[in-house]
């Protein structure tokens, strides 16, 4: 891992783009073209930020995340995506994306960071037990298409 890493708030329709490797592997379902006009539409419509960790120019982990307030929770964060490249794990690249994340919902006067995680996303589930984070709800839903 170089100590170059660059995280950022992706903006611009290329930034965005070369996110898509990385996010594909986490969101098998989205093509590139879908990929770009959903996160454009989810970033008026949501405030939904997306955030790249960028190592020797290369895209290693990638973050979807949005402020919003509720009566429970007054504001938070919303992890809606977190994907580090399956080839380049346990390097340090989630945590630091993580930490970043963190630092920046503080920033933000957020009370708290919340996400949902894949039952069966074991790795994932300790890495963010490892983070502090607490299972604190159970999620339900119920298709409609």
């Amino acid at each position: 891992m170089n100590i170059e890493i660059e995280i950022e708030i992706c903006e611009s329709d290329e930034q965005i783009s070369q996110c898509y490797p990385v996010m594909k592997q986490l969101r098998t379902n989205l093509t590139k073209t879908e990929f770009l006009s959903r996160v454009k539409r989810q970033q008026k419509a949501f405030n939904y930020t997306l955030i790249r960790l960028v190592d020797e120019n290369r895209v290693v982990a990638v973050s979807g995340v949005r402020i919003s307030e509720s009566l429970c929770d007054g504001k938070y964060l919303y992890v809606d995506d977190f994907v580090t490249d399956g080839n380049l794990r346990s390097k340090g690249y989630g945590g630091r994306l993580f930490n970043w994340i963190v630092d920046y919902a503080k920033s933000k006067n957020c009370n708290e960071i919340g996400l949902d995680s894949g039952v069966q996303r074991f790795d994932a589930h300790r890495f963010y037990l490892g983070k502090r984070m607490k299972i604190s709800s159970h999620h339900f839903c119920l298709p409609l298409k």
